[in-house]
């Protein structure tokens, strides 16, 4: 299984906290790379150089929300084809079906038990990384 470099997108650290612990717990050595917000995402992003293979993001953030994240991104010559997976806690209809609009790779509700997080975020990778992935 190939190496990934992702970009994690979550304003609450102890989602950032328990997604590395997951990574850890299932010993990948895929790239994490993290941003608070939508606006620092998009600062990394502007290292043309080093794009993510994939991005993970998290919906309800300060400054700039997901979906707002979502439209800048799509709008972007190079970055519109990194894929792009929402994870969230939102089950809203509305949020789904406008992240789907704009275009995204997938959507994944947290589970609230660990245990089923860890066994989401280890499926949801090891798709990725089966994944022929653009590199632009």
């Amino acid at each position: 299984m190939k190496t990934l470099n992702i970009l994690l997108i979550e304003d609450d650290m102890i989602e950032v906290m328990k997604f590395n612990r997951a990574i850890n717990s299932l010993q990948l050595n895929h790239k994490i790379t993290e941003a608070n917000n939508g606006e620092d995402a998009l600062k990394l992003l502007e290292q043309k150089d080093n794009l993510p293979d994939i991005i993970l993001l998290d919906l309800n953030m300060p400054k700039i929300n997901g979906i707002e994240f979502l439209k800048i991104l799509k709008n972007d010559e190079r970055l519109r084809y990194i894929p792009t997976m929402i994870l969230t806690t939102s089950s809203n209809k509305r949020d789904l079906l406008s992240c789907f609009e704009i275009g995204i790779a997938g959507y994944m509700l947290k589970p609230l038990k660990y245990e089923d997080y860890v066994s989401k975020i280890e499926k949801l990778l090891a798709y990725w990384s089966m994944n022929e992935l653009i590199t632009a």
